[in-house]
């Protein structure tokens, strides 16, 4: 599972020219799921990125975190992330999970994040053409992989 994290002043996301998520302050994120992906992953990533300490506190610094500023959060599944350019120039999106294994795990995801945040999340619409409009704040941009948990 990876997940591109961008730290935000504002985000949306548009589907057939309707808005079904808005956000001011906190995060968007970006989630992929691949076939290998586990229960385990979603707990992990999820408690991960609630707790991140990637906001400024009184003194500028980054020390804390979506739940400390009580911030909002869109996560947009995104199967591209999944991506492999190892070989050519066409990506190869193999590793991607498939909707019957993706969509639930997508669905457990949100579940687990709002577990671990404490508050709903909003959402994209999985498989749709969406338009993902966002102010990246700093800009801080965080990327995060399952299977290099560094």
């Amino acid at each position: 599972m990876k997940a591109v994290i961008q730290r935000v002043l504002e985000a949306s996301v548009v589907v057939e020219g309707h808005t079904i998520s808005q956000i001011k302050k906190g995060l968007l994120i970006l989630l992929g799921i691949a076939e290998d992906d586990l229960l385990e992953d979603v707990v992990w990533l999820s408690k991960k990125i609630a707790n991140l300490r990637i906001f400024n506190d009184y003194d500028n610094v980054m020390n804390t975190s979506l739940k400390d500023i009580d911030g909002e959060v869109i996560v947009v599944s995104q199967f591209t992330l999944q991506a492999s350019t190892k070989k050519g120039n066409r990506p190869s999106y193999i590793k991607a999970a498939k909707p019957e294994i993706a969509i639930p795990m997508y669905n457990q995801f949100i579940k687990q994040f709002e577990l671990e945040f404490g508050k709903k999340v909003q959402t994209g619409q999985f498989g749709a053409d969406m338009k993902v409009a966002l102010v990246n704040d700093g800009p801080v941009t965080i990327i995060i992989d399952t299977k290099n948990r560094e």
